[in-house]
């Protein structure tokens, strides 16, 4: 097998990667115990190696140029991963430790994920938290993230796939909405009000409303003068604000049921549900903080 890193390149990555965590060249010199002008000597002729600029510098501080950025990104996980590897062959590393990365939409960031992180540190110190919330669908090869949840099966047959839950949905509206324009009685009579809507990220479109009839899933199409993208939480606050009918994930308004702040509206026609599904690489790349995230999930989510 060919060499294509000496163990001084090596060297160079990894003050590279303190440089960019730090900000400083300077911090960099002395968390390694080199010179400042060493650091910037080696960054130098990492730039001269690859092409590219890595670095904009002024007198002050340093950044990452956008090259950088992905540059380091990649790195950093390679550095992690080679770490990781040393402490499974040596039997030194007996619990989940490192950087953890997820993807997870808005919604369910905010609602499900984000307030049990605090536990899941708890019983893993060593590991560190990185969440990206968002709709944008991300590339586990080109953004380095270990899993993503999304509400559909993956295209992707290199990843594995576990259900997290199947969310309820639910159709709302403010108590000053339903004095304003009623309350509907039937499916028909939703074109008569304010259906605030959401446009997909991935296409534009608007998402239609599900229901079930006679134990059938239909879709029903209605229209607004409200639209909402990218953030699904925005079509909650303004149902909370008065501004019309919202069909949401019960988990969402649950408080705001309880508290009469919205009010469930047809629920006979109600039980329809949406999958949230958590997406990561085949088992034979998982790292000990990766599956004890996915145990963690799957079991206080089963909880629920």
């Amino acid at each position: 097998m060919q060499r294509n890193f000496d163990e001084m390149q090596l060297g160079t990555i990894e003050l590279f990667c303190q440089a960019a965590e730090l900000g400083s060249f300077t911090a960099a010199a002395n968390q390694s115990g080199v010179t400042p002008a060493a650091v910037s000597r080696s960054i130098a002729r990492l730039e001269e190696r690859l092409g590219v600029r890595l670095f904009v510098r002024t007198t002050r501080q340093i950044r990452l140029t956008d090259g950088g950025q992905r540059y380091y990104e990649q790195c950093r996980e390679a550095l992690d991963r080679l770490l990781e590897a040393e402490r499974e062959v040596t039997g030194a590393q007996k619990a989940p430790a490192g950087p953890l990365r997820i993807s997870v939409p808005t919604p369910y960031g905010h609602y499900r994920l984000l307030p049990m992180l605090p536990e899941f540190r708890a019983l893993y110190p060593e590991v560190t938290v990185q969440v990206h919330i968002s709709n944008r669908n991300i590339d586990f090869a080109e953004e380095s993230y270990d899993m993503v949840v999304r509400g559909r099966d993956p295209a992707d047959s290199s990843l594995i796939a576990r259900k997290l839950e199947d969310a309820e949905l639910v159709l709302v509206a403010s108590p000053a909405y339903l004095k304003r324009a009623g309350r509907p009685k039937s499916l028909d009579e939703l074109h008569q009000h304010e259906c605030i809507q959401f446009d997909l990220p991935s296409s534009g479109r608007k998402i239609p409303w599900q229901f079930k009839v006679d134990g059938k899933q239909i879709d029903v199409m209605t229209t607004g003068g409200y639209t909402c993208a990218e953030d699904v939480l925005g079509i909650v606050t303004l149902a909370r604000a008065g501004a019309g009918l919202v069909q949401t994930y019960r988990y969402i308004v649950e408080r705001d049921l309880a508290d009469g702040s919205l009010v469930e509206l047809l629920p006979e026609f109600g039980g329809t549900s949406r999958p949230f599904i958590l997406l990561y690489p085949h088992a034979r790349h998982l790292s000990l903080r990766v599956r004890a995230f996915v145990d963690f999930m799957t079991a206080r989510l089963g909880q629920r």
